[in-house]
């Protein structure tokens, strides 16, 4: 008597943690973008002669373009994969950098060299590491792993402000933007090698299969044309612009807060914020909903903004502590649109396309950031002064936060399948 026996099915290891560990450090080099203000204290006192405008300029621009490259990016990372895509940012961003020092104080060489390049390649890598990280997890942990790899993003500063307060006070502005570059584009075309994607039809441990239903089924994957036509798609873009814009004006003018010894201390105490909140947004919007999550920090953020339009050198909000405390709440809530958004789009839009949806969604986040941080650079050299900036920006957070709580997942059916005879 002969038994027959089934073909094996090969064992596919789960490499998630390997691949958000990886996607973590890449985000932990690319941040170099939180730390524009220390390089824009050093060309202050270095005399360079630029004005407010000219100084916002390089950052808002790479903040725009950083958001534009996700789209292209997103795509290329999901048809190439994200290994591919990684190094190219990691090229990009090494070369800009390259580029920007090695032209000396020159407003053109910032803009092409960190504007345009170095934010080009902050694009490729950023679109590169949340994608391949979350297809390795069920649903019911996108949250935390969106937050923790995005939390290498905000923590870079914690360690590249005062690094680079150090080269410049050794070095040199210049030099030290060169040896930065250098070192990130080792550290990222390195790391981008450990991205990897799960096989096709692979299924997390942990997953939960929905409950069979009769009649049309909630569409699971969107392409970028349907996202496109859905309603709920520009209602997380106005969100996502308000609460990431907000975010990164006062990032861009962290170091003229309060007292002068405050500088360093608010960029170091708002990137600490900035990383915890992704993780801790993320893990509570698994528990608590997005849409409850989000709102709160969004009010919050209201609120902080407010109190540090108070924060003059010589007010009882003015003093180092104050400061520290203020920012590292400024940038927790703005971290938290970095890991809450990218789980909005995977919960309404799917995995399939997850890459270039969010990319898309991800252009609020620079336009966003381009035209607040531009306008405060702007409006400080017509007033003296970014209150304004500041109170604009808290009436455009409460009304996203009443958008976020009317908003809802798009309802676009497919057919079910076939019933088995």
């Amino acid at each position: 008597m002969t038994m027959e026996t089934k073909p094996s099915v090969p064992t596919v290891g789960n490499h998630g943690w390997r691949v958000t560990m990886a996607g973590l450090g890449i985000n932990l080099a690319l941040g170099v973008l939180y730390s524009w203000s220390i390089v824009r204290g050093g060309m202050v006192d270095a005399q360079w002669g630029w004005t407010a405008s000219q100084l916002s300029l390089p950052y808002s621009l790479a903040c725009l373009v950083f958001c534009l490259v996700m789209v292209p990016a997103g795509r290329m990372q999901d048809k190439l994969g994200p290994r591919l895509v990684a190094t190219i940012g990691g090229v990009l961003v090494g070369i800009g950098m390259l580029i920007a020092g090695a032209m000396g104080n020159s407003v053109v060489g910032y803009v092409i060299g960190f504007g345009i390049l170095a934010g080009a390649g902050i694009g490729f890598g950023y679109a590169s590491a949340t994608p391949p990280a979350v297809k390795w997890f069920p649903a019911s942990k996108t949250g935390l792993i969106a937050g923790l790899v995005v939390s290498g993003f905000g923590l870079a500063s914690v360690y590249i402000a005062p690094l680079a307060t150090y080269l410049i006070k050794t070095c040199g502005i210049n030099y030290t933007v060169i040896g930065l570059g250098f070192g990130f584009l080792v550290v990222v075309c390195g790391l981008a090698q450990l991205l990897k994607v799960p096989p096709k039809g692979y299924v997390p441990q942990g997953t939960v299969k929905p409950a069979g239903t009769v009649g049309p089924l909630k569409r699971e994957d969107f392409s970028p044309g349907e996202m496109l036509k859905t309603w709920q798609f520009y209602a997380l873009w106005f969100m996502y612009a308000c609460g990431a814009g907000a975010g990164l004006m006062v990032i861009s003018i962290a170091q003229t807060l309060g007292k002068a010894e405050a500088g360093v201390i608010a960029v170091v105490a708002l990137a600490i914020g900035n990383g915890a909140g992704r993780i801790i947004a993320g893990a509570a919007s698994d528990k608590l909903g997005r849409k409850v999550t989000l709102a709160t920090f969004l009010i919050l953020q209201a609120l902080m903004v407010v109190l540090l339009s108070q924060a003059t050198p010589n007010s009882v909000l003015g003093g180092a502590t104050v400061i520290a405390a203020l920012c590292a709440l400024v940038g927790m809530n703005y971290g938290s649109n970095l890991a809450l958004f990218p789980s909005f789009t995977k919960d309404f839009y799917g995995l399939k396309n997850f890459g270039v949806n969010y990319g898309l969604v991800f252009t609020a986040w620079g336009v966003g950031g381009f035209m607040l941080s531009l306008a405060a650079g702007q409006i400080k050299d017509a007033t003296g002064t970014f209150n304004f900036s500041y109170y604009s920006a808290a009436v455009l957070l409460v009304l996203a936060s009443i958008v976020t709580c009317t908003i809802k997942a798009p309802q676009a059916e497919r057919d079910p399948e076939p019933a088995d005879v």
